[in-house]
């Protein structure tokens, strides 16, 4: 597809990382720390937002169902706590054939950046569990970018922060609309949704998917092309 390809951006949870539910589980424990009655008509209200917005920076998203700031905070606090705990007692896996498709990406000469809409501590806290600390060029959260997805911020501080000379010298794919969102915003000539996470194909297509993969074990061999 494109030997031009000097940088690749991808996400994590259902991207590179199964969910298997996570962000859901840790949801629930966020919201009944804010009293939100567990299947009352609110809770199901913000649950389908959540599921909505995958792929959003978390407390971008507690910021819009609570509204004020300091309830935000409350949540996001739980929701990571909960996550964090998910994955301390071993509910954290790599997606079959993800860390081999990453190696072969650098293989080929590019680099790799892996991005989250969590925290640096729940992000951390995924790639110890996974033994990645060293699995990519780089990893970014939305608070060392600027704003998360599905502002283009994260994609462009990774074309900063490994000297990639142009926009049009990245891929990036993830799972979700706003991964797609942030790679078409960002100018990237390849954005690749995976069908391996929370959105699916029409989805990922009408928020500007170029390709659609069954999953990111494709992504090498597209760009390679």
């Amino acid at each position: 597809m494109s030997t031009d390809i000097r940088l690749v951006v991808l996400d994590m949870a259902g991207t590179t990382v199964a969910d298997d539910g996570l962000v859901e589980l840790a949801f629930r424990s966020a919201a009944a720390a804010l009293g939100v009655e567990a299947d009352s008509p609110e809770h199901r209200r913000m649950l389908e937002h959540v599921h909505a917005t995958m792929g959003e920076s978390k407390i971008s998203v507690f910021r819009h169902l609570f509204g004020e700031e300091e309830k935000a905070q409350r949540a996001n606090l739980a929701f990571e706590e909960a996550y964090h705990d998910l994955v301390g007692a071993g509910h954290c896996a790599a997606i079959p054939g993800a860390a081999e498709a990453i190696a072969e990406l650098r293989g080929q000469g590019r680099k790799v950046v892996l991005t989250t809409g969590f925290s640096r501590s729940t992000q951390d806290s995924i790639l110890n569990a996974l033994g990645w600390q060293s699995i990519a060029d780089l990893t970014l959260c939305p608070s060392e970018a600027g704003r998360g997805r599905p502002y283009p911020d994260m994609v462009l501080t990774a074309l900063l922060r490994t000297g990639t000379d142009s926009v049009r010298q990245i891929a990036v794919a993830g799972d979700t609309g706003y991964d797609m969102l942030t790679g078409t915003r960002s100018g990237a000539p390849i954005v690749a949704g995976v069908l391996t996470g929370a959105h699916g194909e029409e989805r990922l297509r009408a928020d500007g998917a170029t390709h659609v993969l069954a999953s990111i074990t494709e992504l090498p061999k597209l760009i390679a092309g």
